[in-house]
């Protein structure tokens, strides 16, 4: 058994590929539109799985986009996405600077939860040890829920 991918509902392709792609970095890997089932699949790997993720099938977050509208609730239900970061501190700066809110602030210098345009949950986790506590980060309050 091999783990291939986590399938997440969206209500706005090009929204949620601005934030998945532009803010948080991933990299679009595949697409497949449907006419038939009018939906598309849209395929996207972090950066350090994006060159294998084809040949060696890296762990894919599938975005799904149906075509017919439907309202999505429940992100927190779901659980969340998470991944590893060289620098949690400048991750956060960077997805604040793209105006993304960070819910949970990496206080203690190895985790944050931000959201998807559709409320997914998104852990970013530190790479290796946490890094030292720092300002603003240290005393920022948490922000709506996580």
């Amino acid at each position: 058994m091999k783990y291939l991918h986590t399938m997440v509902r969206v209500s706005d392709v090009d929204q949620s590929l601005d934030f998945y792609c532009n803010k948080l970095g991933l990299k679009e890997v595949r697409r497949m539109d449907d006419e038939k089932g009018r939906y598309t699949l849209v395929f996207l790997a972090a950066p350090d799985d994006a060159s294998r993720a084809e040949a060696e099938r890296a762990p894919l977050l599938e975005l799904t986009y149906n075509w017919d509208p439907e309202e999505y609730s429940g992100g927190r239900n779901f659980g969340h996405l998470a991944f590893a970061t060289d620098n949690i501190y400048d991750t956060c700066q960077r997805l604040m600077d793209a105006g993304v809110t960070i819910n949970r602030p990496p206080r203690d210098g190895r985790m944050a939860f931000i959201r998807s345009p559709d409320g997914i949950s998104i852990e970013l986790l530190q790479k290796g040890e946490a890094l030292a506590k720092a300002e603003p980060w240290a005393s920022m309050e948490n922000t709506g829920s996580w």
